[in-house]
């Protein structure tokens, strides 16, 4: 039960602050409420900022998080999940981690043409690319930018394979493509849930939807041949963990065939803004939960060692690691793989190969 604040809480918001930008030399503060500065409260509407650049898809190198490029339509996320990892990047547009993250959306207009300029490079090789690498595809803006879609019907038209990851239920919205892509092989689709407690989501991620919702993608895209997924990520030692067998369970049961797990880690500015949300929603817990963290990272909230950093190690995250194996063993989760066909792209390689 979460208690009664004497601060205002932002509801619909994860984040409670906005907290400097690093990369920023100069400080926006509200001194004196008499000032005739305009001032931008911290609860005010999302809004929309558009982008436009030379590049669309970005080779990802790092080893440990299970994709070779990702391609983003949109910078920040409304979805507002307090622990969100892109919320570091964020910083790099000249906004802040916190608040800014989930209220100032950076939408790339120019995505599916630069997309498909992408895909018609003599040398590209019809790897696999991932949607929602850094932030979801499907978040609230795409209801009405419609981005995905049109990279989806263009991956389509080149036969060019794509992983898909989201908490969006929007994504059922493009079944009818995603059904065309998986005749081919040429599309999976992971689905984020990380807790089945509803009060829980409510503040940990508030603009996402619900656990049940969720399960109803898995279903729904099961049943029209798309091989399904769930990332149960991150793990929140001591506020979500306990619920791996319920969750494991309930994706089975919607047709998952695959799961997959991280621990939480708190880098960059992400740990100034978790803690204070947690103490915000959690003070009785704030403790064990902020310990029990430490204790998967080597005594630190954050942790960038590679092979470790998103499984953690120590105890408490072995403990999770055994549970998690268990019952996907018990759920006969994690037996198939998910292998795309990459020999049916239709690039300017394979066009050549006609003459």
């Amino acid at each position: 039960m979460l208690e009664e604040k004497e601060n205002p809480y932002f509801k619909g918001r994860g984040a409670q602050i906005n907290i400097h930008n690093k990369f920023l030399n100069d400080v926006y503060a509200k001194e004196h409420v008499e000032g005739i500065d305009d001032w931008e409260e911290p609860d005010s509407k999302t809004s929309f900022i558009y982008e436009s650049g030379k590049t669309i898809v970005n080779k990802v190198t790092s080893p440990d998080v299970g994709m070779a490029y990702s391609l983003n339509p949109y910078q920040g996320c409304e979805h507002g999940c307090i622990y969100c990892y892109a919320r570091n990047s964020h910083q790099f547009w000249g906004f802040s981690a916190g608040l800014d993250f989930e209220r100032k959306i950076i939408v790339k207009k120019d995505a599916p043409i630069r997309f498909k300029n992408f895909l018609e490079k003599k040398n590209w090789d019809a790897s696999t690319i991932s949607l929602s690498g850094n932030t979801d595809c499907y978040q609230p803006a795409e209801r009405k930018y419609k981005l995905t879609r049109q990279l989806l019907e263009i991956a389509l038209q080149y036969k060019q394979p794509i992983g898909i990851i989201t908490k969006n239920a929007l994504i059922l919205r493009d079944a009818d493509i995603l059904e065309e892509m998986a005749k081919l092989n040429l599309c999976m689709v992971y689905v984020s849930i990380n807790s089945l407690n509803e009060d829980l989501r409510q503040v940990m991620e508030p603009r996402t939807t619900t656990a049940k919702q969720r399960l109803k993608i898995v279903h729904e895209l099961s049943k029209r041949g798309i091989p399904m997924g769930v990332m149960v990520a991150p793990l929140i030692p001591g506020l979500s963990d306990h619920e791996i067998p319920q969750v494991l369970k309930a994706i089975a049961d919607a047709g998952a065939i695959r799961a997959g797990y991280t621990v939480v880690r708190l880098n960059g500015a992400i740990g100034q803004i978790f803690e204070d949300w947690l103490r915000k929603n959690f003070p009785d817990r704030f403790d064990k939960v902020w310990h029990m963290i430490q204790n998967c990272h080597a005594g630190n909230v954050n942790d960038s060692r590679f092979g470790e950093r998103m499984k953690g190690d120590g105890k408490i995250a072995k403990l999770i690691e055994d549970n998690f194996r268990l019952h996907c063993r018990l759920n006969g989760l994690n037996v198939k793989e998910i292998s795309l066909n990459h020999d049916l792209f239709e690039g300017p390689n394979n066009q050549l190969k006609l003459f």
